[in-house]
């Protein structure tokens, strides 16, 4: 049977509902609760696409394309390999490497024009966040 003072009920009553089994909210080790009226989404941690619903990737489009950009100054690839296009990086350092980096500089700048105006996804096929 129910203990009474678990509960601090009449024994003849039933025990509140409201969060049985679980910790209150902000208890350490649990996602913090949502603010007032903001609806939280866990399929969507950095939002959705107003246009598509689709959830955005944990990358962001600003910082892939200031990576890639650094290309003009000899570190090449690095917007790719930040958003994991392991491939397409080492791609850019050995046409760097075989056209002594002007090769590398315009597809570097073309590249960050592609990522800065979202026309480029995440290896999952999510569209990069806004922001950074």
């Amino acid at each position: 049977m129910t203990d009474p003072q678990w509960y601090g009920g009449d024994p003849g009553s039933i025990p509140p509902q409201g969060n049985a089994g679980f910790p209150p909210p902000g208890t350490p080790g649990y996602p913090p609760p949502a603010p007032p009226g903001a609806y939280y989404d866990p399929l969507a941690p950095y939002g959705r696409h107003p246009m598509t619903g689709e959830p955005y990737s944990d990358k962001s489009k600003v910082i892939a394309g200031l990576l890639q950009l650094l290309g003009l100054f000899g570190i090449l690839g690095i917007g790719r390999f930040y958003l994991g296009y392991t491939g397409l990086g080492v791609a850019q350092l050995l046409v760097g490497l075989f056209t002594c980096g002007i090769g590398a500089v315009i597809w570097g700048i073309v590249d960050a024009i592609l990522l800065l105006t979202d026309k480029v996804r995440d290896p999952q096929g999510r569209p990069l966040r806004d922001g950074t």
